[in-house]
């Protein structure tokens, strides 16, 4: 079973870091793809970041292509996002997700099926 618990939203000064990191506790992390999505206030839920199983593929919004770094460590069941020269705009609730299917290896912006909780993440000016 895939439990998702991520960490690491706080408030932040415009042009400041977080790390985000996202926890499974479940047996199947490794066999995943991973991926980030937030959502803002009066939005609708949107694609930030998702890296495949064995790290081979990546992909990330235009919005924070540059700027953002999804990565992943197996052995510890951990998704991390490392987010750099953060704008207001990047203010949202930011979930990780899992993939349904394991091995997905391309189409990363869709067929998530797990869901974390979420974590707030606020830029401040």
């Amino acid at each position: 079973q895939v439990q998702l618990v991520e960490s690491g939203g706080g408030l932040v000064q415009a042009g400041g870091s977080l790390r985000l990191s996202c926890a499974d506790s479940g047996r199947t992390f490794s066999t995943r793809a991973m991926a980030w999505f937030r959502q803002a206030p009066g939005k609708e839920r949107e694609f930030v970041a998702a890296r495949t199983w064995n790290s081979g593929n990546t992909d990330y919004a235009d919005s924070v292509k540059g700027r953002f770094t999804i990565s992943r460590e197996n052995a510890k069941n951990t998704v991390y996002l490392q987010m750099n020269s953060l704008k207001l705009e990047d203010t949202a609730v930011y979930y990780c997700a899992a993939a349904a299917r394991p091995f997905q290896r391309s189409d990363l912006r869709t067929g998530y099926e797990y869901w974390g909780q979420g974590t707030q993440v606020t830029v401040s000016s």
